[in-house]
């Protein structure tokens, strides 16, 4: 039975390293590759906010997403000024601020800038 247990929990490490390699693949593809972990947390969270439409999200919404709900409060908005200067988000038109739009059309030729 121990055996059992331990076969089966190779498979299931096998089987993650195996996402995770898939995972870093497409990130070096996509050029996320260079953003720290919280940086990649707090741009997957708007993006997934922002859904394809391009839609403005809000610093709140992003912030209370699950990927950023865990992040200090310093090191989030180190994250979103980062991300502001990459130029993966932008400054919504029409308000003030603590709004943004995702630049997906830009994830890949970003470090170009």
């Amino acid at each position: 039975m121990a055996t059992n247990l331990m076969n089966k929990s190779l498979g299931k490490l096998s089987a993650l390293f195996e996402l995770r390699s898939m995972l870093r693949e497409m990130e070096h593809e996509v050029g996320l590759d260079a953003l720290t972990p919280v940086e990649m947390d707090v741009f997957l969270a708007a993006h997934a906010l922002s859904g394809s439409r391009e839609e403005v999200v809000t610093s709140d919404e992003i912030r209370k997403h699950d990927l950023t709900a865990g992040i200090a409060q310093a090191s989030y908005h180190r994250a979103l000024r980062s991300l502001l200067s990459l130029g993966l988000l932008e400054k919504a038109e029409g308000h003030k601020s603590k709004h943004y739009l995702v630049r997906g059309d830009l994830a890949g030729s970003w470090r170009d800038f």
